[in-house]
C-alpha cells in the first residue's frame, strides 16, 4: 500500500490523539502540523516528533503533497479550515461536533460532495468492538423489537470554578457545551446500534458555575488542576455544564440520556442501554471489553471482548485477541483505517461516520436547543 501525508490541524489534546492513532496505521505520514501559534506548534513537534510545524495551517493545506488533513481545532474553526482544505482538494476527518450549527454543516457536505473528497467526522466510539458486537446482535433481532434506549455520558472534569478550557466559551464552542461534546457521542451511537432515527425530542439544561475562573495562559484540555489563584481571572459562563434530553427513537422507541461534566468520580463515563422485547444490553466506556446481556427467563449474560466470539463483522473491529484490551486509542485506529483505505482507493467501502452523519447530529443538536427555548417538545424531520 502507497504511503499517504497527512496534516494535523490542531496541536491540543485531541491533536496529540490523532497523531498517535496515523501513526498506528503504518502507511500514513504525519507530514505537519498546524497550530495557534508558533511556540505551541513547535512544542507539540518536539514532543511528537513532527519535523514540520506552523501557526498558519494554509500552509500545510496548500501542499500539494500533501492528501488529507485532520481538523483538531475548537469547533469554531472546523467549517473554515474544512471547507479550505475541501477547496484544495484534500480529504477530510474532522473532529465532532462537525460544525457551530447545522447551517455550517450542510455547507461543508454540499462542498464535500462537489469536490468528491473523501469526509469523515470522528465518531470513534461507535468503533469498540464489543459495540460492534452489539449493532449485529441487533440487526439479527436477538434484541427483538427496540423498546427502551437509555444512558448518559459523566465526566467531572470541569467540576470545580477553577476549571477551565476552550469548550466553556460559546464564541469558540457554539451555544451548547456538554450536550453537544458529549452528548453528540451519545445520540450518534444510539442511533448507529438500532439503526433507529431520533424523530422527537425534549431537552433541559444548567449551567451550575455561571462564574469561572480562567487561566492567563492557555491549557491543554484536561489540564489546569495545579494552577494557583494568582494565575486565574473571573469569567461569566454560557454553556451547559449539565444536560438531559427525552427522545422518541423510530416509530415506538422511548428513551432518555443525560450529559454532565460535573459529576464526581466519572472520568469518562459513556454508559448506553438499549432494551427490546427479547434481551437487553448495557455498555460502559470505563469498563470497554465488557458487555451486559440481560435475560427475562434465564441467567444474564457477561461477554468479554474476544474475536473469536464477536458477530460476523465485529469481528474486523478487534485486532488483539481475547484478554487483550481494546480502548479509546484503539477506536480512533479503526476510524482512521476505515478513511485512509477509502482515500488510497475510491472503491473502499464507506464503513465510517461521514459528514452526513455530522449534519444529522448538528440538525439534533439544533433541535435540542430549539426544546430548552421553547420549553416543549420538538418533532425531528
Amino acid at each position: 500500500m502507497r504511503k499517504i501525508k497527512t496534516a494535523v490541524i490542531g496541536a491540543g489534546f485531541m491533536g496529540k490523539v490523532h497523531t498517535e492513532g496515523i501513526r498506528r496505521l503504518g502507511n500514513v505520514e504525519v507530514a505537519g502540523v498546524a497550530a495557534v501559534s508558533k511556540e505551541e506548534a513547535e512544542q507539540f513537534g518536539r514532543t511528537m516528533h513532527v519535523e514540520r510545524t506552523t501557526d498558519n495551517y494554509m500552509e500545510l493545506i496548500e501542499d500539494p503533497e500533501i492528501e488529507a488533513v485532520h481538523v483538531c481545532t475548537p469547533n469554531v474553526l472546523h467549517a473554515p479550515v474544512t471547507k479550505a482544505a475541501i477547496e484544495a482538494g484534500k480529504h477530510v476527518l474532522c473532529e465532532k461536533p462537525l460544525a457551530m450549527n447545522a447551517a455550517e454543516a450542510e455547507e461543508m457536505l454540499k462542498l464535500a460532495r462537489k469536490k468528491r473528497i473523501v469526509h469523515c467526522v470522528n465518531h470513534n466510539l461507535r468503533y469498540y468492538p464489543v459495540l460492534q458486537h452489539v449493532r449485529q446482535m441487533i440487526a439479527a433481532g436477538e434484541l427483538g423489537e427496540i423498546l427502551v434506549v437509555q444512558g448518559t455520558y459523566s465526566q467531572d472534569w470541569l467540576l470545580y470554578d477553577t476549571d477551565y478550557n476552550w469548550r466553556l466559551e460559546s464564541k469558540e464552542n457554539g451555544p451548547l457545551r456538554a450536550l453537544a461534546d458529549i452528548g453528540s457521542h451519545w445520540m450518534d451511537l444510539v442511533q448507529h446500534l438500532t439503526g433507529l432515527r431520533i424523530t422527537a425530542l425534549c431537552a433541559d439544561m444548567e449551567t451550575f458555575h455561571k462564574k469561572r475562573k480562567k487561566p492567563k495562559r492557555a491549557i491543554e484540555t484536561f489540564a489546569g488542576k495545579k494552577l494557583k489563584p494568582e494565575d486565574y481571572k473571573e469569567v461569566r459562563i454560557d454553556t451547559d455544564d449539565f444536560g438531559m434530553v427525552l427522545l422518541h427513537l423510530g416509530r415506538r422507541a422511548r428513551g432518555a440520556y443525560t450529559v454532565s461534566q460535573v459529576n464526581a468520580g466519572c472520568k469518562n463515563r459513556f454508559q448506553i442501554e438499549i432494551f427490546g422485547t427479547k434481551a437487553g444490553v448495557i455498555w460502559n466506556q470505563e469498563m470497554p471489553d465488557q458487555l451486559w446481556i440481560g435475560h427475562r427467563n434465564e441467567p444474564n449474560e457477561w461477554l468479554v471482548k474476544d474475536p473469536a466470539l464477536l458477530m460476523g463483522p465485529a469481528a474486523g473491529f478487534a485486532d488483539l485477541p481475547g484478554g487483550h484490551s481494546e480502548g479509546y486509542d484503539d477506536a480512533h485506529k479503526q476510524v482512521y483505517k476505515r478513511f485512509y483505505a477509502r482515500v488510497a482507493d475510491p472503491k473502499a467501502p464507506v464503513d465510517y461516520p461521514t459528514f452526513e452523519d455530522g449534519l444529522w447530529g448538528m440538525k439534533l443538536l439544533d433541535k435540542i436547543l430549539e426544546s430548552y427555548k421553547t420549553r416543549s417538545w420538538v418533532k425531528v424531520k
